[in-house]
């Protein structure tokens, strides 16, 4: 058991009910027996089924659903019981009961950096549960503990594994195809499960889910990423409106030259694709001026 790690494996035990009945009765044939003839010939009988009843008692034992007890035999792991209700083992097992529901905390929030060296705030919310209640009991010595302290770890090691945000450009100008902590979100929690799985696998703990619950700059930088959001939105805003203005420009020009409402040359069209690049992409409402003269004038 030192040398190598625990599997738990069935225990050696029964429905109780049945041994609380024939302890009763051996009880009852012996004190009956008592009654009737209290003489040491009867004595000699009725202290074996007394014997037998107490023997039947002391095995007892009570398991409530998802609940699971370990059977050790002066020292010897001798097996996991995961039945419920009344149990019956060898009297002589130490029972120690063990719950293998599912167990759910959300972890503090860390302060680390990510894959460029940016403080963040991270925390996740993950459920998990004993699998192997050997492994829980004799691999590690506090297994509520060591989930915690690995919980950690791991969430630590997700952060240093991916960016915030995808802040890199390609050639075309457009953000690289890049998983990041806000924006890949099914792939970063699938990682952070393999993560978990594989440093619980040591206590005989299954992770059930784990997902991020709390994402952010630190408090330090917060303002100056926040300010690079906005520039970036505002960047976006103003491709878009020049994009459309543009294309609203030419619709205009294709338009009065097809209907024969005006003959401009290059200088005039210049001069009206600025005066509609002004009105469309301006942020305030255009003031009207009337020219009573010419381009020229």
């Amino acid at each position: 058991m030192n040398k190598q790690s625990a599997y738990e494996r069935p225990a050696n035990a029964t429905g109780g009910w049945p041994l609380v009945a024939l302890g009763l009765g051996g009880a009852l044939a012996a004190a009956a027996l008592m009654a009737v003839r209290p003489v040491p010939g009867t004595a000699l009988l009725a202290v074996p089924l007394a014997l037998a009843a107490i023997f039947c008692w002391a095995g007892l034992f009570v398991l409530q659903p998802n609940q699971a007890a370990l059977l050790m035999f002066f020292g010897r792991y001798q097996g996991s019981d995961r039945g419920e209700g009344l149990r019956w083992a060898n009297p002589f097992n130490t029972v120690r009961k063990m719950s293998v529901r599912a167990h759910n905390f959300n972890s503090d929030k860390l302060k680390v950096n990510d894959l460029r060296g940016n403080p963040i705030e991270i925390a996740a919310a993950i459920v998990w549960r004993v699998a192997d209640t050997a492994r829980a009991s004799f691999d590690v010595e506090d297994y509520e503990k060591y989930v915690l302290t690995q919980a950690e770890a791991a969430v630590r090691h997700l952060a240093s594994r991916y960016a915030y945000d995808n802040l890199e450009v390609d050639e075309h100008g457009g953000q690289t195809a890049e998983v990041t902590l806000r924006g890949g979100t099914d792939e970063v929690g699938a990682a952070l499960d393999a993560e978990l799985s594989a440093r619980f696998a040591q206590a005989g703990i299954v992770v059930v889910d784990a997902k991020l619950t709390h994402l952010a700059y630190a408090p330090e930088i917060a303002g100056t990423m926040l300010r690079r959001q906005q520039a970036e939105a505002v960047v976006a805003a103003r491709a878009k409106i020049v994009q459309g203005a543009v294309g609203m420009v030419e619709m205009a020009l294709k338009g009065l030259e097809a209907r024969g409402l005006l003959s401009l040359d290059d200088e005039r069209k210049a001069a009206m694709v600025s005066n509609l690049l002004v009105v469309l992409c301006s942020d305030h409402d255009a003031t009207p001026v009337i020219n009573a003269g010419t381009l020229y004038n």
